[in-house]
This record gives C-alpha cells, structure tokens and sequence, in this order.
C-alpha cells in the first residue's frame, strides 16, 4: 500500500512527497524557451492530479508511456487553487513493484449487496418476458462478472470500479419511486430500460490500468454494442413479443437524450423519456458529489469549475456551516453547526404501475422522421 495517495494533497501542501501513480495523461509540451517540459495527469485510487516536470525532462521523455506506473518524487503545492505537482525525479516502475489495488478507485458500497437488490428489483416484475430477458443476461457468468466490476463512465460519472452497478441500482430506485408518481408509466419496461442502458460499457469500456475505451468501444459505442447483446439474449426467451423488442431498442439508442450528446433518437415514449432524465440525473447528483469530495479539503464553499458540468459548484453544506446555521429535511432553520443526519423514507407501497406486455405491444409506433 502507497504512504501517499492524491487525496492527501491538502495535508501536503508545500511538501515534499515520494510516491507511485500510473500515468492517465503523458504530454511533452514545448516552453518558452523551446525547451521541452512534461504535462502529466497522474492517478491513483483516490483521484487525479496534474503533474509538470520542469528540469532533466529529456533523460526521462522515453523513460515510460502514458498509462504505465512510475515513481516520483516533487513537491505539492497549488495552482489557480488547485493541487499539483511538480516534479523533481521519476522513474518508471517494475511490474513486482505494482500494486493495482492502489491505483483504480472502487465503489466504497458492497458489490454483493448491490446485485442482491438488483435481482430483487428484476424478481419483482411482472412481465414475464422481460424478466426471463433480463434474468437471462445476469445468468450469463461473463457478463455478471463483468457488469459488478466495470464503470459507468471513463471519467464523466461513476468513473470507479464497481461504478456501472452502483449507478445502475441507484437508477433503479429512482425509477421505482417515480413510477409510483406516474401510474401510468410501465414498471419492468422501465426498470428493464434502466438495466440495458448501460451494458454495453462492459465491452465498450478498459480498466486493468485506468479507465480508457477499447477498440470496439471507439469504433461502435456502447449502445451498438447493447444492441448487438439484446439481439443475443432475445433469442433466448420464446416468442418474445418483437413490438416489446423494439421499444427497449429505442430506450437503449435514446436514453442520451439530445442529439448533441450522441443520441441516435430522440425519447418517443412516456418511459424512453423518464429513463433519460433520470439517468440524466443520477450522472450529474454523482458528478458533484464527486468533485465536493476532491475537494473536501478546501475552506471556500465554491468548488472549481467542474467541466462535465460546465459551471463551479456550491456545496451548500459546507455554506451553511460556516455561516453557523443548517437546515433541516423538513426546511426548519437550526441555530447549532451541526452535520445533519440523512433522512431515511420509509413505508413506501410498491408500485402498481406496470402494465405488462399487452399495453407495451399496443403502444403506437413513433412517427417518422420527416
């Protein structure tokens, strides 16, 4: 295990440091002078740091490759209020000194108890087609062990290992608790859309070192690869309804939401529609509980920009305990700076909303593009 790892960076500030990171991002970028100088993003299991090598940069140019381990030693401090390093040596690591453990950053929740309750969200519907689809992937011993262990983004959302099922049944509660607001709106195709959306990151994405895209994940993406998976299993259930087929092929190639944002189609069904907000949703409420926590360590309640984003943040707990006060989940105003305890929802009825696979079939096809 590492003594130093990059979430230690507020308690190392000006500091002197030696450790070990892989190489997210390896640039050698020209200076003023010409010279050249080395623009790193290094990583480790508890985030990314940006790194500048100022001296001696020709000896260690061809010393190693982005996406390698290497030891450095530098110096901590801050830039623009961020934490960076700069480095003073490095060199690259041999294999017997690499610890992967230390570099890919894991879900903090259990892997086990989350595919419990992700079975148990499929063992509750009612359709029988879609639960015997949908139990026909988790069966498969590839895809399972691959659908707990992946991520769900590269860098975006959920970008850990072990991301894709946290997200995933994180969407799920959200669509379970929504569906009792919208009683109109298909439970199992819903929920059946929220387990699909994402599969194809097993395939689409790479994380034995850091989180990169494959080959295949380059050239297709990830919902032509789903596609191709939904295509596989169907097979397998008889007489799968195709009009059942079809809309959860629009929840897959829909569920980006925008064309902009790499939607082949836009949502064209009550459910395609919820799937996309509330994916939506759960990326960006992941998104910033990521960047507060990078920077726990800084007094100012402002947060950097966050680029996914595209604006800085407020965390508004950090707000109003440096101006003495919180607030409590019913909105009351509290005189103590004390954390609040989460509030817990209970006694919440399951949903009657599914209406099976005859309404799904009869659904109206989307009207054509013009």
């Amino acid at each position: 295990m590492k003594d130093f790892y990059i979430s230690d960076a507020p308690q190392n500030e000006n500091k002197v440091i030696t450790s070990s990171f892989v190489v997210a991002v390896k640039q050698v970028k020209p200076r003023k002078t010409g010279e050249p100088y080395l623009a790193l993003t290094l990583a480790d299991r508890s985030g990314q740091i940006e790194a500048k090598m100022w001296d001696n940069v020709e000896s260690c140019i061809d010393a190693f490759e982005q996406d390698e381990f290497i030891k450095v030693k530098g110096l901590i401090n801050k830039y623009n209020h961020r934490f960076q390093l700069t480095i003073h040596k490095l060199r690259r690591l041999q294999e017997s000194e690499i610890d992967y453990s230390d570099y890919l950053p894991k879900t903090t929740k259990d892997i086990d108890e989350l595919w419990k309750k992700l079975g148990e969200f499929v063992a509750s519907f009612r359709d029988p087609y879609l639960k015997a689809l949908i139990q026909a992937f988790m069966a498969d011993p590839e895809i399972a062990d691959a659908y707990r262990s992946a991520p769900a983004a590269k860098a975006l959302h959920h970008a850990y290992i072990g991301g894709l099922l946290d997200h995933v049944v994180s969407l799920l509660q959200s669509c379970d608790l929504v569906c009792r607001n919208y009683r109109h709106i298909n439970r199992d195709l819903l929920l059946a859309g929220a387990f699909l959306h994402d599969i194809g990151k097993i395939h689409e994405l790479t994380y034995n070192r850091t989180f990169s895209y494959t080959t295949r994940g380059q050239l297709l993406g990830h919902m032509i690869i789903e596609l191709e998976m939904l295509q596989s299993k169907v097979q397998l259930v008889p007489n799968f309804p195709p009009q059942l087929k079809t809309l959860l092929e629009h929840l897959i190639i829909s569920h980006h939401g925008q064309y902009e944002f790499g939607s082949p189609k836009l949502p064209m069904f009550p459910e395609a529609l919820m799937l996309h907000y509330l994916d939506d949703l759960d990326s960006k409420m992941e998104s910033m509980r990521a960047h507060f926590d990078r920077e726990a360590g800084q007094e100012n309640p402002w947060t950097s920009y966050n680029g996914s984003l595209g604006r800085p943040l407020l965390n508004s707990s950090k707000f109003l305990l440096q101006a003495g006060t919180r607030v409590g989940p019913v909105g009351e105003k509290h005189a103590a700076a004390t954390p609040a305890e989460t509030p817990t929802v209970s006694g919440l009825e399951p949903s009657n909303g599914n209406q099976g696979v005859a309404a799904a079939a009869a659904s109206p096809a989307p009207a054509e593009k013009k």
